[in-house]
């Protein structure tokens, strides 16, 4: 058997483990529990040791400002296509969907994947490239937020310096954020995971092998699907998916050379699942006009849980598919077409939709009486 194959094989048991193991963790306390070990010990202890193995480059500074360039360019891709998928303009489900399709969270999704088929160098980039999206899950959409709230809400805007500086304080303080400065500012001083002490670099190892099957068991724990929505969630998410693709296989186009484990993360990492951090500020605004009694809902919360709970399980497979058939999207045009295509079958439902449509008011306009016949009518009377 392949070795991709099986490795891919492997992982979807353990995602297949996950699944069998729900009635076991029906409780969300301890689905929670599961998430904050792997965000704040099993992951830190990953990115901590694919870091403490590169050389410092400051080219590589470049990649969280591509990064956080992917999240504005889809945040005005879905801002102005979501009209298609018949989502009002204005309304509060294209909020909640301009806010969630272009995040990211790799954490989840994308990083164990990288560790097994790419290594330790690549995670470590992909790792550099989280910051800038970090910055716009944590940040930008936040105020973006907020800024829709005062406007949905005819409130006069408030200065949100004090919010910021708390989400800016946050950022900086979540485990894997100062696991990265921490490495950074080693790698700096020439120490790096063969510099520190046997007992301490053995530690991490043994914390960092645990991630990737904890991540599997939770994301088949975590997945739960709600019919209601689902299949315009599925049809924009799959829009998300193909042109994502899009823009990696322009960029593949754009910028020729590159090796194949550096194309497929270029690949992989814009497909990770959509962050739980904008929904979070979602919840947070709904709060508040609860307690104001606002009679208008900025954020549609139940849509938003809903592309949460689709876009995880749907996320993993893409990016197993990705990196299963490695050789095959290294190539852009490949990448392009399976970008159009994508696009092409999200948008076949709503187009089938509007064509029987328009079908419908031929047939019914062709039934009704002439003026002629009308005016002959009355004529009779």
């Amino acid at each position: 058997m392949d070795t991709a194959l099986e490795k891919t094989i492997s992982l979807i048991l353990l995602i297949g483990i996950g699944v069998w193991l729900q009635q076991k963790f029906q409780n969300e306390d301890q689905k929670k529990g599961l998430k904050n070990l792997i965000l704040t010990i099993a992951l830190p202890a990953m990115i901590f040791v694919a870091l403490m193995k590169i050389e410092i480059n400051p080219d590589l500074l470049i990649l969280p400002i591509m990064a956080l360039g992917f999240n504005l360019v889809m945040m005005y891709i879905t801002k102005f296509s979501m009209p298609m998928f018949g989502v009002q303009k204005d309304s509060s489900e294209m909020r909640t969907l301009a806010l969630l399709i272009p995040s990211l969270a790799p954490g989840l999704t994308c990083f164990p994947f990288i560790a097994e088929y790419l290594g330790d160098d690549l995670l470590a980039w992909g790792a550099l490239a989280d910051l800038g999206n970090k910055i716009f899950v944590l940040i930008l959409a936040y105020m973006l937020a907020m800024s829709w709230y005062y406007k949905t809400q005819q409130l006069k805007a408030r200065s949100n310096t004090e919010k910021i500086k708390e989400l800016i304080v946050a950022m900086i303080s979540e485990p894997i954020n100062m696991v990265i400065a921490v490495a950074i500012i080693l790698l700096c001083f020439g120490i790096n995971m063969d510099s520190l002490p046997g007992f301490l670099s053995t530690s991490i190892v043994m914390l960092k092998d645990v991630m990737t099957p904890l991540v599997l068991l939770f994301i088949g724990i975590s997945v739960v699907f709600k019919w209601k929505q689902l299949s315009t969630i599925f049809s924009l998410l799959v829009f998300r998916a193909g042109f994502t693709f899009l823009i990696s296989g322009l960029f593949l186009w754009l910028v020729p050379g590159l090796t194949p484990a550096v194309a497929l993360l270029a690949i992989a990492f814009p497909q990770s699942a959509v962050s739980f951090w904008p929904f979070a500020h979602m919840a947070a605004i709904r709060k508040m006009e609860v307690d104001a009694n606002a009679h208008k809902a900025t954020f549609d919360l139940e849509l938003g849980i809903n592309v949460l709970a689709v876009s995880m399980p749907m996320s993993t497979l893409l990016i197993l598919g990705v990196f299963t058939t490695g050789n095959l999207w290294v190539v852009p045009t490949n990448v392009l077409i399976l970008g159009a295509s994508l696009v092409g079958v999200s948008l076949a439902p709503r187009a089938i939709k509007l064509l029987a449509d328009y079908r419908k008011s031929l047939a019914s306009k062709e039934e009704e009486p002439s003026f002629s016949e009308l005016d002959f009518r009355k004529m009779e009377k």
